[in-house]
C-alpha cells in the first residue's frame, strides 16, 4: 500500500512516514502543496495524508483540484485548526476524513487502516506472529497461544510496535514517537510503565530489556 504524506512540517512528516514505514507502507513525502498535487494527480497511491496548512497552494484546494480532475484516492486531511467550520469545509472539498493536530499516532493509523478498507484495499490487514504471539492489526486482538489476552489500546500499540520489529531492538524513542502524540512531552519512563504491564500479561520473559538499547519482543 503506497501512501502520499502532504506536510510542510517537516518534523512530523519525517515522523510520520518512519512510523507508517513500519507499519508496512510505502511513503513518499512532499512539503508543498503545488508538489503534493502533481504527485497524487499521477495516480498510484493508495491515500494521501494531506495538511491544510501549505505553501504553494494549501490543502483545501488540493483536495478539490484532485477531486475536480476525478480521482477517488481516499484523503485523511491533517491541520492544526479546529472547529466545525473548518471541518465542514475540508469535507465539502472532498476530503474522506479529518484529523485535528496534535493526535494520537494511535488515531492516525486507526483512521488509515479505516478508510482503506472503506476503499477495498486494506481489509487484508497482517497478523503478525512471534513465536506463540499473535497480533491480528485489523481486529487488535492478541492470542498467546489458545488464549486471548485483553490490551488496552495503548498496550497493543506499543505491543504493535514491537511485534512490527520481532527480534529487533526498538528504543524507548521510537516506541515514544509511534504510540504518543507527536507533541508529547511529558515523562519518557511512561514506556517502561507499559512495558512493565505487557509483561504482566503476556509473561516476564516474552519482552527483554538490552539496556542502554530498548527493548526486545522474543519468540517463545
Amino acid at each position: 500500500m503506497r501512501l502520499l504524506i502532504v506536510e510542510d512540517e517537516k518534523r512530523l512528516a519525517v515522523s510520520l512516514a518512519k512510523g507508517l514505514t513500519a507499519e508496512g507502507f510505502a511513503v513518499d513525502v512532499v512539503h508543498d502543496g503545488l508538489e503534493g498535487l502533481h504527485l497524487a494527480g499521477q495516480g498510484g497511491y493508495d491515500l494521501v495524508v494531506l495538511d491544510i496548512m501549505l505553501p504553494g497552494m494549501n490543502g483545501y484546494r488540493v483536495c478539490a483540484a484532485l477531486r475536480a480532475a476525478g480521482h477517488d484516492v481516499p484523503i485523511l486531511m491533517l491541520t492544526a485548526k479546529d472547529g466545525e467550520y473548518d471541518e465542514a469545509e475540508g469535507l465539502d472539498t472532498g476530503a474522506d476524513d479529518y484529523l485535528t493536530k496534535p493526535f494520537s499516532y494511535v488515531v492516525l493509523v486507526a483512521r488509515i487502516r479505516a478508510l482503506l478498507r472503506r476503499r477495498g484495499g486494506g481489509s487484508a490487514s497482517p497478523v503478525l506472529t512471534a513465536g506463540t504471539l499473535r497480533l491480528d492489526t485489523a481486529a487488535r486482538r492478541v492470542h498467546r497461544g489458545a488464549d486471548e489476552v485483553t490490551l488496552t489500546a495503548k498496550e497493543f500499540a506499543v505491543l504493535e510496535q514491537l511485534a512490527v520489529r520481532a527480534g529487533e531492538v526498538v528504543s524507548k524513542a521510537d516506541i515514544l514517537e509511534h504510540v504518543w502524540d507527536f507533541a508529547y512531552d511529558g515523562d519518557p519512563n511512561i514506556v517502561e510503565v507499559y512495558i512493565s504491564t505487557l509483561r504482566r500479561k503476556l509473561g516476564a520473559a516474552a519482552i527483554r530489556t538490552v539496556r542502554g538499547a530498548g527493548y526486545r519482543l522474543e519468540a517463545r
